[in-house]
C-alpha cells in the first residue's frame, strides 16, 4: 500500500510540473532576432552549430554566434505566465568555444509587452542570468533581478567558467524569497533575496539626529611632547660639494669660470625633523554613528515573484563571438530542468573523450615532425662529410 501511494504522489507531482518554455535548437523557429543595431551595421547574426567537439551532430546543435565584434540580440515567446506561489527554474547550457575574451552569455526573462523586433539593451526584463566575462577583471555569473523598475545585482562574487567547453548554468528562485544558482549541476551559491540584493531598504539607518561631539578624540596617536630636536640637525645640509670630484685637466678658468665640484646627496642628512609619535591618552576610539529603525523599511514576501513572464532572451555583446547557447528551458521543477539536464552532461563526457583524442593525435603529430626534422638533419650532415671527402 505504501508503494502504491508513492507511485501515486511521485505520478501527481509529475503531472503538476509545468514547463513553459523549452528549446533543443533543432531550428530557429521560435525566435526572432531583433533589428535593434541594422542601421549601425553591428547587429549580429545567428546560426546552429555543434561546434569543434560534440557527442551527436544533430542533437548537440546550439544557438551560435557568428561575427566578431557585434550585439546579439534575439527573443521568444511563451505562453505568459505568473512565478508567483511556484518554484521557477532557469537553465540552460553555454559553450565559449572561441576561448571568449570579452562578451556576454547570459539569457533575459522579460515581462509581456516586449517588441521582439526591437528588443535592446534598454528593453524591460525580470532577470538576467548568466556568465559575463571581459578580460581579468570580469569573470562573473549574473544573477540580477528587477524589483520596483530597478534593476539589482547580486552582493555576492560568483564565479563563472571561462574555458571553451560547454557549461550548464541554472537559476532556481523560491516561493520562500530564496534562490540558488548551480553550475554544472554544482551548487555555486544561494542565500536570501532580501540579504544578498539591495531590493529592500535597509531595516536600520544611521540616527540623523546624532553627530559626532566636537570634543570627541579619534586620533591614535600624537607627538611626544618630551621628544626634543637634536642640536645641530638643522646644521647637516641636503647636499654636500662631491669629494671626488677632480678638476678637468682641459678646464680654463679664464674661459670656463671658477670650477666648482658637482654637488651630490649628503649621506649625514637625515632630513626634516619630527617628533616620534605615541599612543594617544586622550584618544577615545573610532566614533560611531548610532543606528536607528529605518521607517521607509518594509518587508516584501513576494520579491521572488512576476506577474507576467512572457519572454526569453539573449541580449549580448561579444567582442569575439563563436558562443552556442543550448538546452534552454523555462519551468517550475526542478527535476524536469535536471532530466533535461542529462544532455549537456552527456555533451561535457564526449567534449572531453574528443579533446583528449584530438590533443593526443596533435602531440603524435608533433613527435613525428621532429623526428622527420632530426632525420632530415641527419642525412644532411651525411651529405655534408660526403662532399668534403
Amino acid at each position: 500500500m505504501n508503494r502504491f501511494f508513492v507511485a501515486l504522489f511521485l505520478l501527481v507531482a509529475a503531472a503538476s510540473a509545468e514547463v513553459y518554455f523549452v528549446d533543443k535548437f533543432h531550428d530557429l523557429s521560435k525566435w526572432v532576432v531583433s533589428k535593434s543595431k541594422e542601421s549601425e551595421g553591428t547587429q549580429g547574426t545567428f546560426d546552429l552549430s555543434h561546434g569543434k567537439y560534440y557527442r551527436d551532430a544533430e542533437e548537440d546543435k546550439g544557438l551560435h554566434t557568428t561575427t566578431d565584434a557585434r550585439f546579439y540580440q534575439i527573443s521568444a515567446e511563451y505562453p505568459n505566465f505568473s512565478n508567483k506561489g511556484k518554484t521557477l527554474v532557469v537553465q540552460y547550457s553555454v559553450k565559449h568555444e572561441q576561448k571568449i575574451d570579452c562578451g556576454g552569455g547570459y539569457l533575459k526573462l522579460l515581462p509581456k509587452g516586449l517588441n521582439q523586433n526591437k528588443f535592446n539593451g534598454d528593453s524591460d526584463y525580470n532577470i538576467m542570468f548568466g556568465p559575463d566575462i571581459c578580460g581579468s577583471s570580469t569573470k562573473k555569473t549574473h544573477v540580477i533581478f528587477n524589483y520596483k523598475g530597478k534593476n539589482h545585482l547580486v552582493k555576492k562574487d560568483i564565479k563563472c567558467e571561462t574555458d571553451e567547453f560547454t557549461h550548464l548554468y541554472t537559476l532556481i528562485v523560491r516561493p520562500d524569497n530564496t534562490y540558488e544558482v548551480l553550475i554544472d549541476n554544482k551548487e555555486v551559491a544561494k542565500g536570501s533575496l532580501a540579504e544578498d540584493f539591495d531590493m529592500l531598504p535597509p531595516k536600520e539607518i544611521p540616527d540623523p539626529n546624532a553627530h559626532k561631539p566636537s570634543d570627541w578624540v579619534d586620533e591614535k596617536t600624537i607627538p611626544d611632547p618630551e621628544d626634543k630636536k637634536p642640536e645641530g640637525w638643522d646644521d647637516i645640509p641636503a647636499e654636500i660639494a662631491d669629494p671626488d670630484a677632480k678638476k678637468p685637466e682641459d678646464w680654463d678658468d679664464e674661459l670656463d669660470g671658477e670650477w666648482e665640484a658637482p654637488m651630490i646627496d649628503n649621506p649625514e642628512y637625515k632630513g626634516e625633523w619630527s617628533p616620534r609619535m605615541i599612543p594617544n591618552p586622550a584618544y577615545k576610539g573610532e566614533w560611531v554613528h548610532p543606528k536607528v529603525p529605518n521607517p521607509d523599511y518594509f518587508e516584501d514576501a513576494n520579491l521572488y515573484a512576476y506577474d507576467s513572464n512572457n519572454f526569453v532572451g539573449i541580449e549580448v555583446w561579444q567582442v569575439k563571438a563563436g558562443t552556442i547557447f543550448d538546452n534552454v528551458i523555462i519551468t517550475d521543477s526542478v527535476d524536469e530542468a535536471k532530466k533535461l539536464g542529462e544532455l549537456t552532461v552527456k555533451l561535457q563526457e564526449a567534449e572531453k573523450k574528443a579533446h583528449e583524442k584530438a590533443e593526443e593525435e596533435r602531440r603524435q603529430r608533433e613527435e613525428e615532425e621532429r623526428k622527420k626534422a632530426e632525420a632530415a638533419g641527419e642525412d644532411e650532415e651525411e651529405s655534408d662529410e660526403k662532399d668534403e671527402l
